[in-house]
């Protein structure tokens, strides 16, 4: 629903002359999803708060569900605002960033004293600098391609890393400095300028074949066995995708950056090469 039809009366200063102006609104339905989606980080670092690290990982997969669909849902129901875009920025902030570094923190970072809590920090100071060059380079960004992992997929690799270690039962104290690394890995990759495949390509509304609806169905249910190990499996194989088609790119010559046209930005331009 949106409340932009409203409407309320206003006398213009000195005439008597009553003026009917357009209340401005939000829309509901996508911004619900942003909320599921915050409510997914918020609740990952109480979980941990609480020693459930199962429990958070959950709640970040979860926000990752939510957020892929909020911008999804604006567009089919053309609901979507400036509002939406900000409110969706906080939210992977949150969900994506500071939700993470805290839960890895709690997990296994803080055992290792100074350099845990640097460690966090960086990832979660990358988050920030992700989403907010994604924010001045949407308009001249390849679609296909994102720059630098995106912070949903950092996430991931950050917490399945901690819920796979947890489904096997090993404590993060003994695995300090591979979260560490971990950590470091996720948040550096992000504000690189590695391509990453975004499948904005992919349109859901094409027809496809009856074999592709199959081959869904057969993923569902390969996640389904063991979705810790299944989950972290796929990020881990995406977080490297980025540097095998930048070394491929390379490789052959081509072009490595996915900024297809020059910016407005003087300071930023040495940063798309």
């Amino acid at each position: 629903m949106h409340d932009g039809n409203e409407r309320e009366d206003d006398d213009m200063a000195g005439t008597g002359i009553s003026v009917r102006r357009r209340r401005k609104g939000i829309y509901i339905l996508p911004n619900l999803f942003t909320l599921a989606a915050l409510f997914g980080g918020f609740y990952a670092i109480v979980m941990a708060m609480d020693g459930r690290f199962d429990l958070a990982a959950m709640g970040v997969f979860t926000a990752m569900v939510f957020d892929s669909l909020d911008g999804r849902v604006a567009r089919m129901t053309n609901t979507q605002s400036a509002f939406g875009e900000q409110m969706d920025s906080l939210s992977d902030m949150v969900s994506f960033g500071a939700a993470p570094a805290l839960v890895a923190y709690e997990w296994s970072l803080k055992g290792l004293g100074r350099w845990g809590w640097i460690a966090a920090f960086v990832y979660c100071a990358c988050a920030a600098l992700r989403l907010a060059r994604f924010n001045v380079n949407t308009g001249v960004v390849d679609k296909r391609y994102f720059q630098g992992l995106p912070s949903p997929a950092a996430a991931a690799l950050v917490m399945g890393f901690i819920w796979l270690m947890n489904e096997l039962e090993r404590k993060g104290y003994e695995l300090e400095w591979v979260m560490f690394g971990v950590a470091l890995y996720a948040g550096l990759t992000m504000v690189t300028n590695v391509p990453f495949y975004s499948f904005k390509d992919i349109r859901m509304k094409k027809s496809v074949p009856f074999a592709v609806i199959v081959l869904i169905a057969l993923a569902i249910a390969v996640i389904g066995i063991h979705p810790p190990t299944v989950l972290f499996g796929i990020f881990v194989v995406y977080g490297l995708s980025g540097y095998a088609v930048y070394g491929w790119r390379r490789f052959k010559g081509q072009q490595t950056s996915v900024i297809s046209t020059s910016t407005e930005e003087p300071e930023e331009r040495g940063l798309h090469h």
